[in-house]
C-alpha cells in the first residue's frame, strides 16, 4: 500500500522555534501547558454545556468549570480558586449546578458536593460526608440529588480505629480488598439521597458487601438504577448486574442481568425501559463485544439491540490527549432512540440506535476518538479528540435531513494550548501482517518527508485497546525532537472485530510479537525508519511486550517499559484482577504445574538472560495493576547479568501516572524517556 507521504521528500534541518514563534515540546514545556477537558454536561433546553478544566498552576493541577454557549461564543468562567471541580451536573431547570470541589494541591480534605447558581452568585457546599461524596446526579423535579459515597465501618480492620494511630492488623477473607485508584478498599462505596437545600441531611439507600455506582434517577422520582456486583469474591468472578432501590428507601430489588456484567444504566424519558451495556456471556472475556440492551423497568428479559455490530460499545480507542471522567452513554435522544460510543476501526464514533436495533454512525468515519456523549432537547453533544488534537465539546449537527453529521466545536481550550508546538503529522497506514492487513498509526515530525529516521515504536496497554487519531503526549515530544512514532493495532487489540482480538487468547509473546515487529518491517521496508536507530517503548501490556521483544530480538537500540509485567506468575496474584484476566486471555494459573508453566512461558522474565538492550523501567509504586515488585525481579535480574539498565519508582502514584499523576513526576517521566533514547537510539556509535 503506497503512504500518503509524496515520493522524493526529505527531511530538512531541525525547526527554529524561535522564527516560528513556538515552544520546543519537552517534558516540561508540554505539561505545564496542557488543558484537559474533563467532563461536561449538556444543559437540559441544550442552550450551553458546562465543562470542567484542568490545568497546572505552581506545580499543582486545579480544574474549575465554565460555561460555553451552544450557538458559539466566549466561554464564562463558573469557578474559581485552588480546587479541583469536576462531574458538573446541570438542573432540570437550567439554573443551578451540582458539581464535586476537592482541595487542590498539597490542601487535605475529602472531595462534596457543591451546588452553585448559574445566574450569578456563590457556590456553597451540600455535603459534609466524613469520607467525602462524588457523582451527583438531579431527580427530574430537581429537588434532589444522588450521590456516591463510602458508608459502614472499616472491613478489615483488627484493632479500633483512632485518628492518627495505624490500626492493629488487616484481616483479609476475599480477593476484592484492592484496587488502583485507592489502593485498599477500606470501605465500600453506597449510593445516598440528599435534598438540593441548605443544611439538607444525605440518607444513605443502600448497605452491604458491595459497592453500588453508576446511579440513574426514575422519571417520577420515585426509585433510582445502580449497578453493583453482589457476588461472593467479585474478583475471581466478576458479574454486576442492575438493581433498583425506593427513593425513600427499603428493599433493594433486581432490575436487569446478563449472562455476563452489565453497566450503566439510562432510563427512558417515559420510564417504560432502561438501557444498558453489558455481555450476555458466562465469564466474558476482552474479545467479546460489549453490546447495548433495553429492557422494561416494570421486568422483563433483556433486549439486544445491537447483534448486527461486529464492535462493542465504548471507548477502546485511545489518545492520552483524550480524557473523560464519565459521560459514555447510553443516552436516550427520545422514547425510541439512544446515543452511544462505537470503537471501530481505531476510532470511537457516536452511533444512533433505534428500538427496532437499527444502528448507523451519525458522523463520517474520520479521525474521530469520543470519549463522552449527551443529548438534550434533540441536540447532541460530543467530547472528542479530532485528528491529533485534545478533547473538544463538539456540537453533532446534521447538514441535511439524513446523516452523516457534522462536528462543530463548542469549545476551543482544550486544543489551543497545542498551537504553541509543532503539531506531528499523523498518518494511518495498513501494513501487511501474520494475521491480514494491520492498521498502523505513524506520527512523524513537521516536514520529515519520507527519509528514514530514529524511530519509537509505541505499544498500547490492554492490550484489548488500541492506538487512535486523538494525539498523545509522547508523539508530541517525540516528534518534535526528530523521531517518528509506530503505533500498531496488533492482534489483540479491540476496535477491529472479535477474530482480530481473540486471536490474541493463549498467545501472548508469540502473534503480538511478529505483529510488532511486522509494523517495524513495513516502515524500514518504505525507507521511512532507520534499522540502525530503533527504539521501543510502552505501558502496562506495552510495557510487557517492550520486556519481550527484547528478550526476542536485539534489533532495538533501546527501550523503555513502564508498569510492565515481567513475571505472569507472581503478577497472577499480585494484580487486584490477575485471576479473572490471566483466565480470561487463556494465560494459565499457578493451581497446577501445567498452568504455572504457561503462565511462565510468555514472562519475560523467563528470558531475561537473552536481554541486551539498555532497558530504562519505569514504575508506579502504587500500581495495583502491574504491581512495582513484578519490575523490581525483572530489574533485579538484569542487575545481576551487569546489563544496562535503571528503574524509576515514582512514590504515591497509580496506574494512570501517564495522564494522571503529580504534574513533576509526569515531566520527570518525560524527560527521563527522551533522555534515554537520545542517549542510545539517536546517534549511530562512533
Amino acid at each position: 500500500m503506497a503512504h500518503p507521504v509524496a515520493a522524493g521528500q526529505r527531511f530538512g534541518p531541525p525547526l527554529d522555534y524561535a522564527r516560528l514563534r513556538m515552544t520546543l515540546p519537552t517534558g516540561r514545556a508540554l505539561v505545564n501547558a496542557q488543558v484537559a477537558i474533563e467532563t461536561f454536561d449538556l444543559s437540559p433546553d441544550g442552550e450551553f454545556v458546562v465543562y470542567g478544566s484542568r490545568t497546572v498552576s505552581a506545580g499543582a493541577y486545579r480544574s474549575h468549570l465554565w460555561e460555553a454557549p451552544w450557538r458559539g461564543g466566549r466561554a464564562r468562567q463558573l469557578t474559581r480558586g485552588p480546587v479541583r471541580d469536576t462531574a458538573p451536573a446541570i438542573s432540570p431547570d437550567g439554573r443551578s449546578l451540582a458539581f464535586v470541589r476537592s482541595p487542590a494541591g498539597k490542601e487535605k480534605g475529602e472531595p462534596q458536593i457543591w451546588i452553585a447558581p448559574l445566574e450569578g452568585g456563590e457556590a456553597w457546599q451540600l455535603t459534609r460526608l466524613v469520607h467525602g461524596a462524588g457523582s451527583p446526579r438531579w431527580s427530574r423535579d430537581g429537588q434532589r440529588l444522588a450521590l456516591l459515597a463510602h458508608a459502614g465501618t472499616h472491613r478489615f480492620a483488627v484493632g479500633e480505629e483512632r485518628k492518627g494511630r495505624a490500626i492493629i492488623a488487616r484481616r483479609i477473607t476475599r480477593t476484592d480488598f484492592r484496587d488502583d485508584d485507592v489502593g485498599h478498599l477500606e470501605r465500600r462505596t453506597h449510593l445516598w439521597v440528599v435534598d438540593a437545600r441548605r443544611g439538607a441531611k444525605p440518607r444513605q439507600l443502600t448497605s452491604g458487601d458491595f459497592d453500588a455506582s453508576q446511579p440513574a434517577w426514575a422519571p417520577d422520582g420515585s426509585w433510582l438504577a445502580f449497578t453493583a456486583d453482589m457476588g461472593p469474591d467479585t474478583n475471581i468472578a466478576p458479574r454486576s448486574c442492575l438493581y433498583r432501590v425506593p427513593a425513600a428507601g427499603g428493599e433493594v430489588t433486581l432490575l436487569a442481568s446478563l449472562r455476563g456484567s452489565v453497566s450503566r444504566a439510562a432510563i427512558s424519558p417515559d420510564g417504560r425501559l432502561i438501557a444498558f451495556l453489558g455481555t450476555d456471556v458466562s465469564d466474558p472475556g476482552e474479545q467479546i463485544p460489549v453490546r447495548l440492551w433495553v429492557a422494561r423497568t416494570r421486568g422483563g428479559k433483556p433486549r439486544c439491540l445491537t447483534t448486527s455490530l461486529d464492535r462493542s460499545i465504548g471507548c477502546d480507542a485511545w489518545a492520552d490527549l483524550v480524557q473523560a471522567d464519565d459521560g459514555q452513554g447510553p443516552a436516550w435522544l427520545s422514547d425510541d432512540e439512544l446515543l452511544v460510543i462505537v470503537a471501530t476501526d481505531g476510532r470511537n464514533l457516536p452511533y444512533r440506535v433505534t428500538l427496532a436495533g437499527e444502528a448507523q454512525p451519525t458522523v463520517a468515519p474520520g479521525r474521530v476518538v469520543g470519549a463522552a456523549i449527551a443529548a438534550s432537547a434533540g441536540r447532541v453533544a460530543l467530547g472528542a479528540g479530532v485528528d491529533r488534537h485534545a478533547t473538544e465539546i463538539y456540537a453533532v449537527e446534521a447538514e441535511g435531513t439524513r446523516p452523516p453529521a457534522r462536528l462543530r466545536p463548542i469549545t476551543h481550550d482544550g486544543s489551543a494550548w497545542q498551537g504553541r508546538f509543532p503539531l506531528p503529522r499523523w498518518d494511518e497506514l495498513w501494513v501487511d501482517a501474520p494475521g491480514g492487513p494491520m492498521q498502523v498509526w505513524l506520527a512523524s515530525p513537521v516536514g520529515a518527508g519520507s527519509k528514514a529516521l530514529p524511530t519509537i515504536l509505541h505499544l498500547h496497554g490492554g492490550p484489548a485497546g488500541a492506538w487512535g487519531p486523538g494525539g498523545t503526549m509522547d508523539g508530541t515530544m517525540l516528534t518534535g525532537h526528530g523521531y517518528r512514532v509506530l503505533m500498531p493495532n496488533i492482534r489483540g487489540s479491540a476496535t477491529f472485530g472479535v477474530a482480530w482480538t481473540d486471536a490474541l487468547r493463549g498467545h501472548w509473546g508469540e502473534l503480538d510479537a511478529q505483529d510488532a515487529l511486522a509494523a517495524v518491517d513495513a516502515l524500514v521496508a518504505r525507507g521511512m525508519a532507520d534499522p540502525q536507530r530503533l527504539g521501543v517503548m510502552g505501558l502496562s501490556y506495552g510495557g510487557y511486550l517492550t520486556q519481550w521483544l527484547i528478550g526476542a530480538t536485539d534489533r532495538f537500540r533501546a527501550a523503555v517499559g513502564e508498569n510492565g509485567v515481567s513475571n505472569q506468575v507472581s503478577t497472577w496474584a499480585n494484580s487486584f484482577f490477575g485471576v479473572h484476566f490471566d483466565r480470561r486471555w487463556k494465560l494459565g494459573d499457578p493451581l497446577s504445574r501445567a498452568g504455572m508453566l504457561r503462565l511462565w512461558r510468555s514472562s519475560p522474565l523467563s528470558q531475561v538472560a537473552s536481554i541486551h538492550t539498555p532497558l530504562l523501567i519505569l514504575q508506579a509504586e502504587e500500581d495495583r495493576i502491574c504491581p512495582a515488585s513484578d519490575n523490581e525481579q525483572l530489574f533485579a535480574a538484569l542487575r545481576v547479568l551487569g546489563r544496562e539498565t535503571e528503574l524509576i519508582l515514582y512514590p504515591e502514584e497509580h496506574h494512570s501516572l501517564k495522564s494522571q499523576g503529580r504534574p513533576d513526576r509526569r515531566i520527570d517521566r518525560m524527560e527521563r524517556i527522551l533522555a534515554w533514547f537520545d542517549r542510545w537510539v539517536r546517534e549511530l556509535p562512533a
